[in-house]
């Protein structure tokens, strides 16, 4: 059975840089044709798709938070991560991370980090 498991802090103070952390099991980040993602879901509202990086390590990043947001993976430790900059109120948000295979298939369980001083 795959897992996903999120870490990571749940309160980030504003300018700061929010680190999460995902841990997979039962899958190998390195396994071809997976895609490690990371979603967002902001209070009421729908999910926003951040990025993704690859089997390859090939990363992609949505245009609109890709000056800010680097993603990276610990293939010793099966995890992958996201780095999101400069932070403001406005990225209070559940963060979820997700394997994409042929479709989201599998997904963790989803932190609350909060933006605030």
């Amino acid at each position: 059975q795959v897992q996903l498991q999120v870490s990571g802090p749940g309160l980030v103070k504003p300018s700061q840089t929010l680190s999460l952390t995902c841990t997979v099991s039962g899958a190998s980040i390195t396994t071809r044709l997976y895609y490690w993602t990371w979603v967002r879901q902001f209070p009421g509202k729908g999910l926003e798709w951040m990025g993704v990086i690859g089997y390859d390590g090939i990363t992609y990043y949505s245009p609109s938070l890709k000056s800010r947001t680097s993603i990276s993976r610990d293939t010793t430790k099966n995890q992958f991560s996201l780095q999101l900059s400069s932070v403001t109120p406005e990225d209070t948000a559940v963060y979820y991370c997700a394997r994409y295979y042929l479709g989201f298939d599998y997904w963790g369980q989803g932190t609350q980090v909060t933006v605030s001083s």
